[in-house]
């Protein structure tokens, strides 16, 4: 007789996923604040910046010896396993190693003031190029987490353009399936600016996505 599949298994899984994918966040930060205090200087680019972050520091084999990253692997631009996507960061866990679509996903998207609760603005594309993305499943959400990299290029009122966001995932863009609108988080220690959504696919599923603002105004070329 085949026995009962024990829920607290599934309970147990999902509460290490989300812990896992909350640690490489942290560290993704921790990242970022070694760039601001290396004083890099980036264009105002999204592809060159992610390139930094990622080929100094999250490919940097002394810089993930030292925050504990060594048992991932962090892809920039690489097409999907099993969509048509290509994403920005791909993080491979010891996971992808048993089950090839066990995997994260970071995608980055620039960030100014320009018109941030129209359908032109910086704001819009970051939803419709970025969490669109996700809904419509042209990104994978295994895990039911991924993630998102908002890079600030102006200065600006960060917590005030998440209320701008959040006001078009109400107003303008239903079809993302928005259950709960991006809400601060703190699992990061000394960061104020990380946030949480919940949405569902086209298949009904729910999962959710971390964001991280990163804030680059001042280092730009």
């Amino acid at each position: 007789m085949n026995q009962p599949l024990d829920a607290s298994v599934f309970i147990e899984s999902a509460n290490f996923k989300l812990a896992e994918f909350q640690d490489i966040l942290s560290k993704i930060v921790e990242c970022y604040k070694l760039m601001m205090s290396d004083g890099i200087l980036v264009n105002n680019d999204e592809n060159e910046i992610r390139d930094v972050l990622h080929r100094d520091y999250l490919n940097n084999n002394s810089i993930r010896n030292s925050l504990g990253l060594t048992d991932y692997l962090f892809d920039p631009e690489v097409p999907e396993a099993n969509t048509q996507g290509r994403t920005d960061i791909k993080i491979q866990t010891p996971d992808t190693f048993l089950d090839t679509f066990a995997y994260y996903i970071i995608e980055c998207k620039r960030l100014d003031n320009g018109n941030p609760s129209g359908r032109t603005g910086l704001n819009a594309k970051y939803i419709k190029n970025g969490i669109m993305r996700f809904v419509e499943g042209k990104y994978s959400t295994y895990c039911k987490l991924n993630g998102m990299i908002g890079f600030i290029v102006e200065t600006m009122d960060i917590n005030k353009n998440i209320q701008h966001i959040n006001w078009l995932l109400d107003s303008k863009y239903f079809q993302t399936n928005t259950l709960e609108k991006l809400s601060s988080q703190l699992f990061i220690q000394d960061f104020k600016y990380q946030y949480c959504s919940v949405h569902k696919d086209l298949k009904n599923n729910k999962f959710s996505l971390y964001h991280l603002m990163l804030d680059f105004s001042k280092n730009l070329i």
